[in-house]
């Protein structure tokens, strides 16, 4: 009888606890929409970017990405990006993107064919100066030279 109840204890300890996430995952639809449609990251900037090389997004360095084309769509959390920068990896991919009430924008960049739930790795990014043709994405906290920096990501509403 004691080893019953202790069991029964211990199952319940062990499906109370909660697993957390990093991000919180209520949605920001307002900005999420706002976000929606064809942009060009015009710019990538960061303190000492003239000296300094940050590869973005584990794909190339982060001068490659301006120029580069990302489409979002909001209604299903999808789109794509591709670089088009002359003396860069030719790069496209989907993405599977979302913004949470917190103002962090979450980016997972997918090969083709696979399943978002399947990509364990991501990016975590903060939102700002959001208007209707402009926002920035702000990597927070970049480590580059044993100094954290926060690498800005310029997008400007393609026509």
């Amino acid at each position: 009888m004691k080893k019953i109840i202790l069991i029964m204890a211990m199952s319940v300890l062990l499906f109370s606890c909660k697993t957390s996430s990093i991000t919180d995952k209520k949605l920001d639809k307002k900005a999420q929409v706002a976000v929606k449609g064809n942009w060009v990251l015009t710019s990538v900037t960061y303190p000492g970017s003239e000296y300094i090389k940050v590869n973005s997004f584990d794909i190339a360095d982060s001068k490659c990405f301006v120029g580069s084309t990302w489409k979002f769509v909001s209604n299903n959390n999808k789109g794509n990006m591709a670089l088009t920068k002359f003396d860069c990896p030719v790069f496209s991919s989907p993405i599977t993107w979302f913004i949470n009430t917190n103002g962090e924008f979450i980016l997972k960049v997918l090969d083709a064919g696979e399943k978002a739930k399947r990509v364990r790795a991501g990016y975590i990014l903060h939102v700002a100066n959001q208007t209707d043709d402009s926002f920035q994405l702000v990597d927070k906290g970049t480590n580059v030279g044993g100094k954290d920096i926060d690498v800005v990501y310029q997008f400007q509403r393609a026509n």
